[in-house]
């Protein structure tokens, strides 16, 4: 198994019950709220916003050169935020999907 992909495994044993605890206590409209909340909170879902808007481009074009529909997973973003990128990662990983040699995608 690939550094990366451990990586990836990781990071959602962690940032997965996370994020449905938080969603559990305060609901999935409730996240939103808090996210308006005050000027710290609007700026870091803001910052969400960019970096995921930034991400967006590079799972587009690997999802299109896989032979894979990235509108389900842009869509995810949108409603799921980091959740959907990392799914999309870990299945392309898991479902044997690799990355031409010249994509410009992260690896992280």
């Amino acid at each position: 198994m690939r550094t990366r992909t451990i990586v990836r495994l990781l990071t959602a044993a962690v940032f997965l019950p996370l994020s449905f605890w938080a969603t559990y206590k305060v609901s999935f409209l409730g996240i939103f709220a808090v996210a308006v909340a005050g000027p710290g909170e609007m700026q870091v879902f803001a910052d969400l916003a960019v970096a995921l808007s930034l991400l967006m481009p590079f799972l587009v074009a690997d999802a299109r050169r896989s032979g894979v529909n990235p509108w389900p997973w842009v869509l995810g973003t949108a409603l799921l935020g980091s959740i959907s990128p990392l799914a999309y990662f870990l299945w392309r990983d898991f479902a044997g999907q690799s990355v031409p040699s010249d994509a410009a995608v992260p690896n992280a």
